[in-house]
């Protein structure tokens, strides 16, 4: 068996894991990721797109963000469509100037993979029965294969940056209080190489054939969404059908604008809530997925991993460099009152824009009732607004 020594374990070579890594090695602090996929299964994945300004500066301080900040397409406002119509909210106006930016999840993986390597830092992929050991006590240890060779890392600290599926949360799952809805639909998600109808700002359609979302990952592709029933499968959905059925959902004008071609992506994801309480365990730590999964309706969950990165980052250089363990003892509670403010957005959104079992009759009525009021009171359109870009810190 093969020794390894560091100070933070980084399980998940995803993005909240990489820009851990990255901000430690920063700060001086070692650390080794762990990933049990290869990297460019890790870069295949297609996921969210739109950046608060947190996850932004976090970029810029991790000295990552020279590519996005010159190809990042910074987005004002946000569209609401609805009874045929479309309704502009003033983002950057109802929040004293802040903004989104729009850059794909890809992309910001990428570009923390590239200066990772550059830096030598150590990532090991593929690597299999990863186990977790003595994280309560002050000596955590984590065991695994790679090629068939059996290895142990020692270290100060665990960080479980591997999803709502991997080691990290399923090792205490006994020892959590889990929350969790799970919404009686899907999006069926459409990436192709055209421009966007948008480019400045995202589309939310309510129509009674079910909610859309036109987004973009850049100039020259975009990102469109149908909500579907969770029966369908992706093979039903030709592009042809597809593109008939979102242009249904918007608004006649919009319809006409959007520019038509190829998928080179083409899936289905349902949409929950969850969180898992505490995010806290002896010297072991969850963040991102593993400890919280948010509908991508209001597109937090990305920044919220970076949320937690931040705060995870913050207490362990405090840790290390001014030996005061605060941070990490208010770590869970302080990512968890943010965690739980996103939760309820995303949860009203959802619930705001589309077709429930019983949006028929009153239901119906009260969706078209709050959505004049949102559009028609400065009061609701700027919590909308403070919501999307990011409550603070």
């Amino acid at each position: 068996m093969t020794q390894h020594r560091t100070q933070v374990a980084i399980i998940g070579a995803g993005p909240s894991g990489l820009l851990l890594g990255q901000l430690l090695h920063k700060a001086g602090i070692d650390n080794i990721i762990l990933e049990r996929q290869t990297g460019d299964y890790v870069l295949g994945r297609i996921r969210a797109g739109i950046l608060e300004q947190v996850t932004v500066d976090l970029m810029r301080e991790a000295g990552v963000g020279e590519r996005l900040d010159a190809e990042g397409i910074v987005h004002h406002s946000i569209e609401l469509v609805f009874g045929g119509q479309r309704h502009p909210i003033d983002v950057t106006g109802l929040t004293g100037g802040k903004v989104v930016t729009a850059y794909g999840q890809t992309e910001v993986t990428r570009d923390l993979m590239d200066a990772r390597a550059a830096a030598g830092l150590p990532t090991v992929y593929e690597a299999e029965n990863v186990q977790l050991h003595d994280f309560d006590g002050d000596k955590p240890r984590i065991t695994y294969t790679q090629g068939g060779q059996t290895h142990t890392l020692n270290c100060d600290f665990i960080a479980g940056c591997d999803g709502y599926h991997g080691v990290a949360r399923a090792t205490v799952k006994d020892r959590v209080t889990e929350y969790e809805k799970v919404y009686p639909f899907g999006w069926l998600g459409v990436l192709s190489e055209t421009p966007p109808v948008s480019p400045h700002a995202i589309v939310y359609g309510n129509s009674p054939r079910g909610f859309s979302l036109c987004s973009m990952r850049s100039m020259t592709r975009s990102r469109y969404y149908v909500q579907v029933p969770l029966t369908d499968k992706v093979e039903e959905w030709s592009d042809e059908r597809f593109w008939d059925e979102l242009k249904r959902r918007v608004d006649p004008e919009l319809a006409a604008r959007i520019v038509t071609g190829p998928s080179i992506e083409k899936s289905i994801a349902p949409l929950r809530s969850f969180v898992a309480e505490p995010l806290r365990f002896g010297r072991l730590f969850l963040a991102g997925d593993a400890g919280h999964i948010v509908p991508p309706t209001g597109a937090k969950g990305l920044n919220l991993a970076a949320t937690d990165v931040k705060y995870l980052s913050t207490a362990l250089v405090e840790y290390f460099q001014d030996k005061s363990s605060q941070g990490i003892d208010t770590y869970s509670e302080r990512s968890l009152k943010r965690i739980w403010k996103a939760e309820r957005f995303s949860w009203w959104l959802t619930t705001l824009m589309h077709r429930f079992p019983d949006s028929e009759g009153i239901g119906q009525k009260l969706q078209e009732a709050e959505l004049e009021y949102l559009v028609n009171s400065k009061a609701l359109s700027t919590s909308l607004a403070e919501n999307y870009v990011g409550l603070p810190l």
